[in-house]
């Protein structure tokens, strides 16, 4: 099995509804984001798939995302944009885009700061 990971960023704020501390207030983030995808074999010129259209499809779901205020964009309109929400948010939105007989998303981790993330995967 082969495994490939991308990093790729964006910067937008948030706030937590419900939340009891400073993270109820309107605060922002410089995001990082790690796409992780599987495959059990390589095409054949021997790759997985090019990092290059992996981070382009990973930058294409973010995009709206980036600069902006989180609470405002769907689902996060009725969900809170807790990293592990956003996480699930852009792993549910790659998912369509990436896999394919030979591809598969595993998983996707979201970095809110250089200490704290949130993962998820199927």
């Amino acid at each position: 099995m082969f495994e490939l990971m991308v990093e790729i960023s964006f910067s937008a704020a948030h706030q937590l509804r419900g939340y009891k501390g400073a993270c109820e207030k309107l605060h922002g983030h410089n995001w990082k984001v790690q796409v992780h995808v599987v495959s059990e074999r390589l095409n054949e010129i021997d790759i997985a798939i090019d990092f290059h259209e992996l981070k382009r499809l990973a930058d294409e779901v973010i995009a709206p995302l980036d600069h902006s205020f989180l609470n405002e964009i769907f689902p996060f309109t009725e969900k809170n944009p807790s990293s592990e929400n956003v996480a699930k948010w852009i792993y549910d939105s790659l998912k369509k885009r990436v896999n394919s007989d030979t591809l598969d998303l595993s998983e996707v981790t979201v970095w809110e700061s250089d200490t704290a993330s949130a993962t998820y995967y199927e």
